[in-house]
């Protein structure tokens, strides 16, 4: 049996380290929180995307006691964007969360399996990575692409 390693580059950020428009968009992420809908696990997630013509969009989480029909903020972010700028580039997607204490969460939380492929899916049908910044209190991980996430995947670019 052979064994294969794959590796992952994760960059660890303060919020100051970013450019203006990452911070900016860090902090439509952390707005973001506040419009989450989470009743069942009082866990307020917001994201939000900066496409390639500048344009910043928000997400957040909606629960819904069918937890099936729950959708992340990630994909509400992408979404919007797919609908409202649906041939322009999503470039870069911030994250942030409060925790069931209503704080910002110490450190970065990661996107599920149903949004990194959501995002996989962006950069293929872009044929260009996303940038991914997860906000924590205490850093920023800044990813150079979903397949530092999720290395394997369903398609490639």
């Amino acid at each position: 049996m052979e064994e294969i390693i794959i590796k992952s580059t994760i960059q660890s950020a303060q919020l100051n380290e970013l450019t203006v428009n990452e911070q900016q968009l860090v902090q439509l992420a952390i707005t973001a929180t506040d419009r989450s809908y989470a009743p069942y696990s009082h866990f307020h997630v917001g994201a939000a995307v900066l496409l390639e013509n500048g344009e910043m969009l928000p997400g957040c989480n909606q629960e819904n006691a069918a937890f099936p029909a729950t959708l992340c903020a990630e994909r509400t972010a992408l979404f919007a964007a797919g609908a409202q700028w649906p041939d322009v580039a999503v470039t870069t997607l911030a994250v942030a969360a409060r925790d069931t204490s209503g704080e910002l969460t110490e450190e970065p939380v990661t996107p599920c399996g149903s949004c990194r492929q959501a995002i996989i899916e962006t950069e293929t049908r872009f044929k260009r990575k996303v940038k991914i910044l997860l906000y924590g209190r205490n850093r920023i991980f800044v990813i150079d692409g979903i397949r530092h996430l999720m290395p394997l995947s369903f398609s490639d670019f």
